[in-house]
Parts: structure tokens; C-alpha cells; sequence
């Protein structure tokens, strides 16, 4: 399938248009046209090789929504015309322990992400999602309620998905204590689920420009991290915290504010962080820990509580030839919450 879509070339290129071409339909695959693509901080991370392993030339993309255009023969959930999804991963072995629990993004074998990844059949690298077009397997294709406004969607396949599948492992309900450090794409969606699941949310913060920001999505409290006299006050008031930051920073401030036996979960930074002291780990159990967006159902689970919540990212709608402009904004920090293409517009640009 010949189509068309925005491409970096190298770490310090722009994108740009890009003709080429999707693999032909398999059995079990659902050609889909994109309708919106949102923008994560990890393309950006991806687009500049910061983890090394970019493969160029790259069509980011893995917040995508769109409608089915065509479907294999073996195809049995999907038709032509449903609205449909596709996260942060494509494919996955589907035999080993973790794809057998829900857990592919831990595959054995290795996940295949929806760009800048080799396909498992033929070895190519995989294009994603600023792209008019997409062919991907069945088991990772993922069913969009008509409930969801499509235009602000797509950003729960990344933003949605790896706060909500913390809260999730966690065991959120009403009465949970959860803290939210950061309130830009991923943080803003962590407030607007915890609240729907009955927690009480705190946001942490060192602007007091998100005060504002974090009361209308719904916060119960705001701690700015920058007070002393707040952060001592609030220390063993939190249950869970969910870090959003997506760069090197202190964990250590945050610890004592976890009750004893709380958590501290890493979702944002994706690398090395400043040294971290075990004292307040180890005299209150407390704990750090990592996760990575979520299994083909539980993203289908965000997708769906979502629906039933009406919880919509805050979105921001761009044109295709202006991508270039909001990843630099993004990367100086100037993005609110969350960047949604409208992929309408790529012919045009």
C-alpha cells in the first residue's frame, strides 16, 4: 500500500514528508487510515537517538486513531469501517509467559514498537503513526467506543495507558492517597483517572503557575515542591506517587511523603536520576519502582474506562506542516498537555 507521512532522516534533521510503502495485507492484518496522531516527549527522545538505538529514516508516531480500511481473511473482530487504535506496540511472540498474561510489552522475544522497531516476519523497520496509513496485526489493534470523541482519543494509548496501568497494579480505589508529580501529558491524565477510580489526588509541583491547572482537572490538593514548610507538612500523607518527570531529577524529596509501605512509580524518566538515599525506603517499606505503558488489555481497559468516565486528554490540535514547531515547543517545555495531529491535514502539508 503506497502512502505518505513525516520523516527525520537523521538525529538532526526535521521531519519531513515521506512516500513509501505499508506491507501487504496477512491473514490476520487490518489496514487502517489515520484520522489523529498525538505527540509523546518519547519521540522526541526517539527523533534525537537520546537512548541510542533510532534507526533512521523515522515516521514517529504511537498514539493513533483512525477507521479500518481493509482486513485479512483470518480477520474476525475487525471491519472495514469500525473506529479503531493502536498504542505504543504492534506485535509481540503471543507464546511466551508474559504475552500469555497480558503483559506483551514485556514479551520474552521482544515487543515490536509501532515505529523505529524490526518486523517480526520480514525484518523491516517499522513506520509509525505520522503517517496517513497503517497495517498492523489483529491482536493489536484495539476497539474505540463511540463515546470517545476521536479528535482528543489518541493520547490514551500512551499517556492514558502508562498512568492508568500503575494505578491498576496498585489497587486504587476510593480513599487511595495518590500523589502526581507533574502535570503535563502523562500527569494530567494520572489526576483525571485517579479521581475517576475515587482516589484522592494530590499535585506536586515546583510552578505555582499549575495551581490553577491542577484544581480545574480536579485535584483535591496541590504541594508545590519548592516549599519546605508544605513538603514537611505533607510527609507519610501518600499512599502512591506517580512520577511523570520526564528527565534526570531528586527522587528524595518525595519519599517521605509516602506512608509507610507506599510507592513511588517511575512512569516518565527513562534513564539515570539523581543518587537516591535508602534511608526512607528502608525504616518506612517504602518502595520505587518502574512501569511501562500496559498489555494489549488493559489498554483496551483505559479505552473503555474512559469511555464510560468521559475522560478526554486536554488536547491541543495541530496541522500536519506544523509539526516541526510543536516538538520544539515540547522540548522546551511550552506544551500544556498533550499535542494531537489531524492527520486531514497531511495531504495539504
Amino acid at each position: 500500500m503506497k502512502t505518505v507521512g513525516y520523516a527525520a532522516h537523521s538525529a538532526q534533521d526535521d521531519l519531513a514528508p515521506f512516500h513509501f510503502e505499508r506491507r501487504d495485507l496477512r491473514d490476520n492484518d487490518v489496514a487502517i487510515e489515520i484520522l489523529y496522531t498525538g505527540i509523546c516527549h518519547s519521540d522526541l527522545h526517539q527523533l534525537h537517538n537520546d537512548w541510542g538505538m533510532s534507526q533512521y529514516p523515522m515516521v514517529p508516531g504511537h498514539e493513533i486513531v483512525g477507521k479500518v480500511i481493509d482486513v485479512g481473511k483470518d480477520v474476525k473482530n475487525y471491519k472495514v469501517g469500525d473506529n479503531v487504535a493502536v498504542g505504543c506496540m504492534v506485535d509481540s511472540c503471543q507464546q511466551c509467559d508474559q504475552c500469555e498474561h497480558g503483559d506483551e510489552q514485556f514479551c520474552r522475544e521482544g515487543m515490536t514498537q509501532t515505529y523505529n522497531s524490526p518486523d517480526r516476519i520480514n525484518g523491516n523497520i517499522t513506520y509509525g503513526g505520522y503517517s496517513k496509513h497503517i497495517v498492523v496485526r489483529e491482536e493489536f489493534v484495539l476497539s474505540v467506543s463511540d463515546k470517545l470523541d476521536m479528535k482528543r482519543a489518541a493520547p490514551i494509548l500512551c499517556a492514558g495507558i502508562t498512568t492508568f496501568a500503575p494505578l491498576r497494579d496498585f489497587e486504587v480505589e476510593e480513599g487511595t492517597r495518590v500523589g502526581v508529580i507533574g502535570l503535563g501529558g502523562l500527569g494530567h491524565m494520572a489526576v483525571k483517572l485517579a479521581k475517576a477510580m475515587g482516589a484522592e489526588v494530590t499535585v506536586l509541583t515546583h510552578s505555582k503557575g499549575k495551581i490553577d491547572a491542577a484544581n480545574k482537572l480536579g485535584a483535591d490538593k496541590v504541594l508545590l515542591s519548592t516549599d519546605e514548610e508544605q513538603m514537611e507538612d505533607a510527609a507519610n500523607s501518600l499512599d502512591l506517587i506517580i512520577n511523570t518527570v520526564p528527565v534526570k531529577h531528586d527522587l528524595n524529596p518525595y519519599m517521605p511523603l509516602l506512608d509507610i509501605g507506599g510507592n513511588l512509580v517511575i512512569v516518565g524518566q527513562v534513564g539515570p536520576v539523581n543518587e537516591l538515599n535508602t534511608m526512607p525506603m528502608v525504616f518506612g517499606n517504602r518502595g520505587v519502582s518502574g512501569s511501562l505503558i500496559g498489555g494489549i488489555p488493559r489498554t483496551q481497559e483505559v479505552l473503555d474506562f474512559c469511555a464510560e468516565h468521559d475522560i478526554h486528554p486536554e488536547c491541543e490540535m495541530i496541522r500536519m506542516d506544523q509539526i516541526n514547531d510543536a516538538l520544539k515547543r515540547l522540548e522546551k517545555g511550552e506544551v500544556a498537555h498533550r499535542i494531537v495531529i489531524d492527520m486531514a491535514t497531511l495531504e495539504a502539508a
